[in-house]
């Protein structure tokens, strides 16, 4: 390779790490924080579990129309304006008021449904022979910038100007960071990045069905911990503010630890199958660690519990991510299998936080709750068997 090309390849490479750190920081700061919103804007338990829903259901309205957007603009030049829109977002939501508060978290939940969407295939155009190594990297990356935000959104909230809206809107800076280096990489795509052939989406397709299954049910289990895991473990397991928020922090580390060893362990068709069905169950165990996690021993209980579900969800992040960009046969089709995957995939998603507020209103506990988390796990078992199959998505 050529020292421009190393050069090239380099500062792509920094592009998508950059903006990785991007995909889930300005959301996953939200559920520490959640009481503090309450109390300043005077939303309700539903209320407040629809921010975090909220940006599931912009993933799922945007999703599907991403691949038309990249078709005209180019995959690259999309993800610039994303990035624009994310800063947008984040921006409005500072200001003071629920409605600039909800309206920035749906712009901020389009910007990174395109990110969600295109991230993967401009992994496989520019690092086609280590799609597994990078994929792998960027959600490192994704989910240790979303751990740091969980953890340091309460002690934020309470040491700069502006409190909670502060301590979520400085996750905005990486967004304006990453456009930056995107900007000179527009001068010269690479082929296969800009906008033409368009593949549809592949309705029709049961490997396709599976792949979307998956990524619903393993993003349901983890918005809805991403949501509640904070309130639920401060009134379930009587953990302080700041140490429940620091739990939130462990299950995005635990899924860190996951997201490094997905590529040893998934090689070849039968890794993939088996690494994604053993993913889910150890989600499951950490769900059930979770319902246990009462009495005496419920801060250990709680704390292994968090652990287990993070490393499950980490490693089926990866893997259903990498199944959007394998399983289809050429970057056309990745980008409609990605755009469908994660349209409804989020869709399905999106009902999470809110169903999980709702029965916790309706029941007064969180056996409920974690049961339906617990159904979604076990969904996401049975999808993994078709969706790690070794065929491919046919979109014509």
């Amino acid at each position: 390779m050529s020292t421009p090309s190393r050069r090239a390849g380099a500062l792509l490479l920094a592009a998508v790490l950059l903006t990785a750190c991007s995909m889930r920081s300005p959301l996953t700061g939200v559920g520490p924080v959640l009481p503090a919103v309450s109390a300043g804007t005077g939303l309700g338990t539903t209320a407040a579990g629809l921010l975090t829903s909220l940006p599931l259901i912009a993933f799922a309205a945007a999703s599907g129309a991403v691949p038309r957007a990249a078709g005209r603009l180019g995959v690259q030049p999309t993800v610039v304006a994303a990035l624009v829109l994310l800063v947008a977002g984040a921006a409005l939501r500072w200001v003071p008021g629920a409605a600039p508060l909800f309206t920035g978290t749906a712009l901020i939940g389009v910007a990174i449904a395109v990110t969600n969407v295109l991230l993967p295939v401009v992994v496989r155009t520019g690092f086609g022979a280590h799609l597994a190594l990078v994929t792998s990297g960027y959600l490192v990356v994704m989910q240790l910038a979303g751990g740091i935000a969980s953890g340091t959104a309460v002690p934020l909230s309470e040491q700069l100007p502006g409190g909670w809206r502060t301590a979520l809107a400085v996750w905005a800076l990486p967004a304006l960071a990453a456009a930056a280096l995107w900007a000179p990489l527009l001068r010269a795509r690479p082929a296969g990045a800009a906008g033409g052939h368009r593949a549809p989406a592949p309705w029709r397709s049961p490997l396709a069905w599976a792949v979307t299954a998956h990524m619903g049910a393993q993003s349901f289990v983890f918005y809805c911990l991403l949501t509640w895991l904070p309130t639920l473990l401060r009134e379930r397991a009587g953990l302080g503010a700041v140490a429940a928020g620091w739990e939130l922090t462990l299950l995005q580390a635990a899924g860190v630890s996951a997201s490094l060893l997905v590529p040893a362990l998934a090689r070849g068709p039968r890794g993939t199958r088996r690494t994604m069905l053993g993913a889910a169950l150890v989600e499951l165990t950490g769900i059930a660690l979770l319902l246990a996690a009462t009495g005496g021993a419920a801060a250990v209980l709680a704390t292994a519990g968090v652990a287990l579900t993070g490393l499950g969800g980490g490693a089926a992040l990866v893997l259903a991510l990498a199944a959007t960009a394998s399983r289809a046969a050429d970057a056309a089709g990745a980008v409609a299998l990605s755009g469908m995957a994660q349209s409804v995939g989020y869709l399905l998603a999106a009902a999470g936080p809110v169903l999980v507020g709702a029965l916790h209103e309706a029941t007064g506990s969180w056996t409920v709750p974690l049961l339906l988390v617990a159904a979604a796990a076990a969904g996401q078992a049975a999808a993994a068997r078709r969706a790690g199959a070794d065929d491919v998505v046919r979109t014509a």
